[in-house]
């Protein structure tokens, strides 16, 4: 029996050791092209308003088909500063808030996995109180295929957030984000990886009905460090996985959205970047060449 015991831990181990070594990112990411996305401080800037004509004048021609990116692109910083001043979609603002953060993107894949790099200078902390006194960043990217989830391609992860969710105004702190309609069995899901630096510890999960912030399968590792002011945070995914991942194919593009909880942030109060598409070593706004 103990021999037999010794043995599965050898196997278990040797296949340990194999995956791990067919997950090594790349060894150089200073070769890997880099693209460099702002994200902002939204406010109360929930789906609800970005499609309600009267009051934010880009809802018609979201009904059209045009991204926010593509009516935003140019002043994405000064949207940040203008609603974490508290003069627009911000009823109650941090003094000292960062109003953006801007943060390079580089993505690679091989047969089996996809690896991205995100990195940043830490912004100056606004003295508040902390909101998540364990984490002083987390750091989260959402995925989704088909443009299934309402806004998914016009505005990345702004499906997921609602003027119902917790810490909005009058909001019950028990309603976690979600997606309108929201169904695995159906495909209208975010797939969610993020990173908790205190925590040192990644979470895959996924937004359908609720937010759920375990049971992927796909995520391999998740890593991050501060040098110097710079952030660092990188995450090693397995291409398919199982039920709350998104299975990615090469050739292909998903749509693709970045948040950050700087300074220990909570809930909405984080920065989170406008609608991109990621390709599979394909052509996109961020592309994963293959290594």
């Amino acid at each position: 029996m103990k021999k037999t015991l010794l043995g599965g831990a050898m196997g278990a181990a040797l296949i340990l050791a194999a995956s791990a070594a067919q997950a090594a990112a790349p060894a150089n990411w200073s070769a890997v092209p880099g693209t460099e996305i702002t994200l902002f401080y939204p406010g109360i800037s929930a789906a609800e308003w970005i499609t309600k004509g009267t009051e934010h004048g880009g809802a018609r021609a979201l009904k059209k088909g045009e991204t926010c990116i593509e009516c935003h692109s140019e002043e994405v910083a000064n949207m940040g500063q203008l609603i974490a001043s508290g003069q627009k979609l911000e009823p109650s603002p941090i003094a000292g808030k960062a109003p953006s953060i801007r943060v390079k993107v580089q993505a690679a894949h091989d047969d089996q996995h996809l690896y991205l790099r995100f990195s940043w200078t830490q912004p100056q902390a606004s003295g508040a109180a902390a909101m998540d006194a364990t984490n002083p960043i987390k750091l989260a990217y959402m995925l989704e295929a088909g443009g299934k989830v309402e806004l998914a391609n016009a505005g990345g992860c702004w499906g997921a957030c609602h003027g119902d969710a917790r810490t909005m105004p009058g909001a019950a702190d028990s309603k976690t984000k979600y997606v309108k309609g929201g169904s695995l069995a159906d495909g209208v899901f975010y797939d969610l990886n993020q990173w908790r630096s205190g925590e040192n510890k990644g979470y895959d999960g996924y937004i359908a009905g609720e937010r759920v912030m375990e049971g992927g399968q796909a995520l391999v590792a998740a890593q991050g460090k501060l040098d110097g002011d710079i952030w660092t945070v990188e995450f090693t995914r397995k291409l398919t996985g199982g039920e709350g991942d998104v299975n990615l194919e090469p050739g292909k593009t998903y749509n693709f959205g970045v948040a950050i909880h700087d300074d220990h942030s909570a809930g909405r109060y984080h920065h989170v970047s406008l609608g991109y598409h990621l390709g599979i070593g394909a052509a996109a706004d961020i592309t994963a060449a293959r290594q």
